[in-house]
């Protein structure tokens, strides 16, 4: 017992010493963090005063709604550290070859279904990933879309038979102006109207998975990946 209790001991400082790396990693690249979160932790506190002086009830009231307005006003504070800290560490890694798989593997909700996993690449290095959700089946191309856009293309007819009555969109983030950000790209997923139920998520996104077990055409051991990844573009 007294053990687990020191590791216990030991965990806290970890994660708070964790907390605060964050803030100032963040902060060095988010000026105007300090300010929003000095906003979030004050506000809540205010009109938990005002509410106090507002509705009485003597000192239990005096001491319950301050109370109330800080614990209010860190969480606040902790969930704009978490979506700034968030977005800031994909803008660092914005234009590098796997962003859009980083947000897939990380920042998508349990309603989504995906893979951080390309499902087609060419030399330049751009790349086309594919979830599944209640918006349908969403192609993502990473790159200049003069180039995924016909990866999307080819991937989007490979797909089309087995999904005839599903909607496929297409998005892309890269430098193009009308491109996705890429730390917008989970808002936009989620923002996209829903077309599927939630068992159907999971229907559709196993009918996608079993397109990888060797399409007809293609002679058994033989990896239909390497073999797509060997077409010239």
């Amino acid at each position: 017992m007294a053990k687990e209790k020191q590791q216990k001991a030991a965990k806290e400082p970890g994660r708070i010493k964790q907390m605060v790396q964050v803030y100032r990693t963040t902060k060095q690249h988010d000026r105007k963090l300090p300010l929003l979160m000095l906003l979030a932790i004050v506000g809540p506190i205010l009109v938990s005063v005002l509410l106090a002086f507002l509705l009485g009830g003597g000192v239990f009231s005096w001491i319950l709604w301050p109370i109330t307005g800080i614990l209010v006003g860190l969480l606040l504070a902790m969930i704009i550290l978490g979506r700034r800290a968030e977005s800031t560490a994909y803008r660092q890694i914005a234009g590098q070859p796997g962003a859009v798989g980083a947000v897939v593997q990380s920042a998508l909700r349990r309603s989504w279904r995906g893979s951080e996993v390309p499902v087609a690449m060419n030399r330049q290095q751009d790349a086309v990933y594919r979830v599944v959700g209640r918006g349908g089946v969403v192609l993502i191309g990473e790159g200049p879309q003069q180039r995924t856009a016909r990866m999307i293309a080819e991937e989007k007819r490979r797909i089309r038979p087995v999904l005839r009555n599903v909607e496929i969109t297409e998005l892309f983030v890269g430098p193009d102006a009308d491109s996705v950000p890429l730390h917008k790209l989970s808002r936009t997923l989620v923002k996209l109207k829903p077309t599927l139920r939630r068992a159907e998520v999971q229907a559709v996104h196993n009918r996608l998975v079993s397109l990888k077990q060797a399409p007809v055409g293609i002679p058994k051991g033989i990896d239909p990946n390497k073999i797509r990844s060997q077409r010239p573009r």
